[in-house]
């Protein structure tokens, strides 16, 4: 795979798999703690992380982690809808170590696990992001995501409201990325 720049040439895009499961913890914990972008606002618990990894290898879920020398340095997943009537549907969750943001690594985790996810029979990938995270809106409607509406007051960190909006990808009608 060509790296987007000189600054990530040694990065790799890769499946998750259980060597990753400690690592991948360990920057979930990081971002989530900046409580800027994730819903959590800390990582899990390791055996949680654990469960959710292996589940989503068992599913066969797309999940993709960036790596150099054996850590994680960002992550993109999709979760596919519980309910048959939904299983079309993925929901998109991403991040990304501060210090690999703005060197494209993000854009090669989407584009990796939306073709698995196109691969894997997804019609539609959604997700939320807070209308504050500029940068990951631009990728995201970049990358094809359309904005549906707004969900007001989606999350409360630190006693401020935080509105997010929704955006999905439909498969069908995106053009070549």
């Amino acid at each position: 795979m060509d790296a987007a720049s000189s600054d990530t040439s040694g990065i790799r895009i890769e499946p998750i798999a259980a060597v990753h499961i400690d690592s991948f913890h360990h920057a979930l914990d990081v971002v989530a703690r900046e409580k800027k972008y994730l819903s959590m606002l800390e990582a899990t618990p390791l055996p949680q992380t654990r469960e959710f990894v292996m589940g989503m290898i068992a599913k066969g879920n797309p999940q993709f982690v960036a790596t150099a020398e054996n850590q994680v340095l960002g992550w993109c997943d999709i979760s596919r809808h519980f309910f048959p009537s939904h299983a079309h549907r993925g929901k998109l969750g991403m991040g990304i170590l501060p210090a690999y943001r703005g060197k494209g690594l993000g854009r090669r985790l989407i584009e990796t696990t939306l073709r698995a996810a196109q691969k894997s029979g997804f019609a539609r990938v959604e997700l939320d992001v807070y209308e504050d995270n500029a940068r990951a809106i631009a990728l995201y409607e970049k990358m094809g995501f359309a904005r549906e509406g707004i969900v007001r007051r989606a999350a409360r960190i630190d006693g401020q409201f935080i509105d997010a909006i929704s955006m999905a990808l439909l498969f069908d009608e995106r053009g070549a990325a």
